[in-house]
């Protein structure tokens, strides 16, 4: 008969007992409770606001503009992700985490004093968004000032990257500018193409078909979740800051193009297969295959990014020259 070993269940049970813990761990598990309860008291609690929400939470703020369909959640859904993402980069560098020298830095106070100073000033404003960059500062500021310099240095990408949760007013002002973008190019080469178009502000009209590029389609929450998930990819792949902030940049002139493809493709399957296929069926899927592509050009870009030039080039004038 097999018997069951219960060893590591109990090894792990009585790790976490209390009175398995040292000093030290009881001193640190008791910071961050009072640390974690701040923060909630402070962005939950007084989040300062009471915009489009009967709550004063900028949590709840935060949540309700990823959730709306109506307006902003559209193009913020993918907030609901980034927490998530930032957890497990801590997570994969928990070792680091745990081997950096740590040692109290006092500039960590003037990062914590900065970020407290700009939730005041957001609570002032009744700007939540600016309350949620403060929560970022803070979630760095905190560790920089216990735990020092080394340990902050790796939690910078980790906390940056939680500006994406943030809906920021600016981003949607750039809806339009994307309309007319892809509205002009698509004109471009669709009359490139030799098919009879016109357009008309961002409609695209021709006796093949009636485009017309509104907000949800100007690719604005395409760009921002691609510039997320090339954030990510560059952060793992690239070992250059230049060639990260390369590969990052580079995201959103792939992601735009994509969503131009999108409109010559709902065009060009309207004019073989019919309007109400092209701006029906075609129209709803369309996007996930040409998001797709982008994604496969942003990591072919990335492998681009990779390759050691001189490197290779060395290798390929000693193998020309043993040939000759």
């Amino acid at each position: 008969m097999k018997t069951l070993d219960y060893s590591g269940a109990l090894i792990w049970s009585d790790r976490w007992r209390l009175g398995a813990l040292k000093n030290y761990e009881l001193i640190n598990i008791a910071l961050s409770s009072v640390l974690i309860g701040f923060l909630f008291v402070l962005f939950h609690i007084f989040g300062n606001t009471v915009e489009n929400v009967n709550r004063s939470s900028a949590f709840v703020w935060m949540v309700s503009r990823w959730s709306d369909k109506q307006s902003f959640g559209a193009d913020y859904s993918h907030g609901f992700l980034i927490p998530f993402v930032s957890l497990a980069v801590l997570w994969h560098r928990k070792r680091d985490i745990k081997l950096a020298p740590k040692k109290i830095c006092l500039w960590g106070l003037g990062i914590i004093a900065m970020a407290l100073a700009f939730h005041w000033l957001g609570a002032k404003m009744q700007q939540t968004r600016i309350s949620l960059i403060s929560l970022i500062l803070l979630l760095w500021g905190i560790p920089l000032y216990f735990f020092g310099w080394k340990l902050a240095k790796i939690l910078i990408f980790p906390c940056s990257y939680l500006i994406f949760c943030v809906p920021l007013n600016f981003l949607d002002a750039l809806s339009g500018p994307l309309q007319m973008i892809a509205t002009s190019v698509a004109y471009n080469m669709l009359t490139g193409l030799g098919i009879e178009c016109q357009r008309v502000g961002t409609q695209l009209i021709s006796p093949f078909f009636q485009l017309n590029v509104e907000a949800p389609c100007s690719g604005l929450r395409s760009l921002l979740a691609m510039t997320a998930l090339s954030a990510v990819y560059a952060y793992y792949t690239q070992k250059s800051f230049v060639k990260k902030w390369l590969l990052f940049i580079a995201s959103i002139p792939i992601a735009v193009a994509g969503n131009i493809g999108r409109i010559i493709s709902i065009a060009l399957v309207s004019i073989t297969a019919g309007q109400q296929f092209g701006t029906g069926l075609h129209h709803d899927w369309s996007g996930y295959v040409l998001f797709s592509l982008a994604i496969s050009l942003m990591i072919g870009f990335g492998k681009i990014l990779q390759i050691n030039y001189k490197e290779s080039f060395l290798k390929w004038k000693k193998v020309y020259l043993n040939r000759s």
